[in-house]
This record gives structure tokens, sequence and C-alpha cells, in this order.
């Protein structure tokens, strides 16, 4: 009997990190569904995605219903959610670009934060955990946080370091409850990563001056993140649940 092949949903998944992290599943031939806010965008990725069964959709992450759509949708075209990983997330600045202080944090831009990266990862896991099976030793939950949860940022706001500090808490509370299911749920931390969230703060002149600070003396690609999320939707990562991989050239250094 032919194994069934293994499908994924990458919220996010329509460009930088999230299309890198998409290819790198399909290229382990894995189906997947590419999910974004820009459905045009989600089905030009899942299309020049290698051999398999694709699909790219529009989601909101905040809707709640939408995101239960989604998923629906994916189960029908594809079947059974394996992975899940959530990529979707927003960084706002201030008028001119820069980082905002707390103290002039604008209530409206905290509140869109978490509702897009904590929010909107709650309820694509929560949605997953509902319908996953009651085990499934290939189900993986790998959440997106960001080293500016670890070390308080430098470029990023309170907002967003405050809700990629959320994904870690959540990363670890579902991993516990899936446990006993064989289900993992892990977090990859980016540091600097040549992304759009990226070069809202960071322009390619300045590369150079960043990357004197990270050890390894560059600044990462989405195919640095996409081989970490890779290898914990593996089979050789099932005995690993609950834990952060560290994705940062050596920025920071447990």
């Amino acid at each position: 009997m032919e194994r069934r092949r293994r499908t994924a949903l990458v919220t996010g998944g329509a460009r930088g990190i999230g299309a890198a992290i998409a290819a790198a599943l399909a290229a382990d031939a894995v189906d997947v569904a590419v999910a974004d806010l820009d459905a045009e965008a989600a089905a030009r990725v899942a299309a020049a995605l290698p051999s398999g069964r694709h699909l790219g959709l529009a989601m909101d992450v905040t809707d709640e219903a939408v995101v239960a759509a989604g998923f629906e949708r994916v189960q029908q075209a594809l079947g059974p959610i394996d992975i899940l990983v959530t990529c979707a997330g927003i960084l706002l600045f201030a008028p001119g670009g820069d980082r905002p202080l707390v103290a002039e944090t604008r209530l409206e831009d905290w509140r869109r934060t978490q509702e897009v990266n904590a929010t909107g990862c709650f309820l694509a896991c929560r949605e997953y955990v509902r319908r996953a099976p009651v085990e499934n030793p290939t189900g993986r939950i790998v959440t997106l946080s960001s080293v500016a949860a670890q070390l308080g940022g430098y470029r990023s706001s309170a907002a967003y370091i405050a809700s990629k500090s959320a994904v870690l808490g959540l990363t670890k509370a579902l991993a516990r409850e899936l446990a006993p299911r064989r289900i993992t749920a892990n977090s990859v931390a980016p540091g600097l990563i040549d992304a759009p969230m990226l070069r809202l703060s960071l322009d390619a002149a300045d590369d150079a001056k960043a990357a004197a600070n990270i050890p390894l003396g560059r600044i990462g690609t989405p195919g640095d993140v996409a081989g970490a999320v890779r290898f914990l939707a593996s089979a050789e990562a099932s005995y690993l649940t609950g834990v952060t991989i560290d994705v940062n050239g050596g920025y920071r250094m447990q």
C-alpha cells in the first residue's frame, strides 16, 4: 500500500520566509497549502512548487470563520493537515519609519499587532488541534517567533516583541497538551533575515554594518529559516517538542 503524502499549511506563505518554507516542505514530498492575505501571490507560490498537489488560498488569520473555512478547503483538496507552520505576521512602525517607544505606541497599533501575530497564530493552531486525529506521530506545529522576543528587540516595537513572546508561550502550552497525542509543537526564532519585514527598517546599504554584529558575519536568508522548519517537520525531529530553534547566526547565544 502506497504511503500517503503528508500535507502542510503555511500561513503567510506568499513571500519571504513563508514562501521559502513552502518550497522546502514541497521538496520533501509534502503537499503544501500556501495561505496568505494576497490570494494571487499565494496561488503563484503554490504553482511554482515542485511536483505534488499544492494549493494557494486567501486567509485572514485574524478572522475565526475565515481560518476555519480555509482549513476545511485545504482538507477537502489535499487531505488531513499534518504540518502547520504559522508565518503570518506584521511589524508596524511610527510615522517616519522609526521604532515607536512604549509611551508613543498607539492602542490601535498594539491591538492590530497582537491580533495578527498572537491571535492569528492561536486561531490557526486551535483549528489544527480541533481537526487533528487523536494520535498522529507525523503531526507537527511549527510557529514563527523572533529573536526580538528573546532580546527585547532593537528595531522591533514593544507591540511586536510582546506578540512574539506570546507565540513562544503558546507553543510550549501546545507542546505539553499535544504530547500524549504524539504531535509536536516547536518554534523557530529568526534573527536578522533578508526578507520583506527586515527591509521595513534596514536599507541594503546598512547590511554590512548590521552583519558586523553577527558572529557568522552575514544577514540570514529565508532559506536558513526554512531549513530549521524543514527539520522540525521531519521524522528526525519526532523527539523534539516545546523547543525554540534560534536562527540568527550567533546574534543571540544561550
